[in-house]
């Protein structure tokens, strides 16, 4: 079992910038990937951006070009830097951590509101 914790969401102003952090931790097999989804108030879950075990990256099209994913050295960690951020992209986002082989792991989320 992975446990994900996430940090660093909060309000900001639109325009303004926000950077995620997720840390894996417990058994981690070699080959993964990470990522970040978000959930709207009454909409479904919905894919951010992916990064894999080569680093590889994948973004929703409402946020390519505004939003960047990486990983840390550590590899179990992996960030999200949101800039230009617009009242549409208030959501909780959730950490995910998908291994080759066995199920997905979830962090418990963190709130992203753009507001003025």
């Amino acid at each position: 079992q992975v446990q994900l914790v996430e940090s660093g969401g909060g309000l900001v102003q639109p325009g303004g910038s926000l950077r995620l952090s997720c840390v894996a931790s417990g058994t981690i097999s070699s080959i993964y990937n990470m990522g970040w989804y978000r959930q709207a108030p009454g909409k479904q879950r919905e894919l951010v951006a992916i990064i894999t075990s080569s680093g590889r990256t994948n973004y929703a099209g409402s946020v390519k070009g505004r939003f960047t994913i990486s990983r840390g050295n550590a590899k179990n960690t992996v960030y999200l830097q949101a800039d230009s951020l617009k009242p549409e992209d208030t959501a909780v986002y959730y950490c995910n951590f998908r291994p080759v082989i066995g199920v997905d792991s979830w962090g418990k989320g963190t709130l992203v509101n753009v507001s003025s």
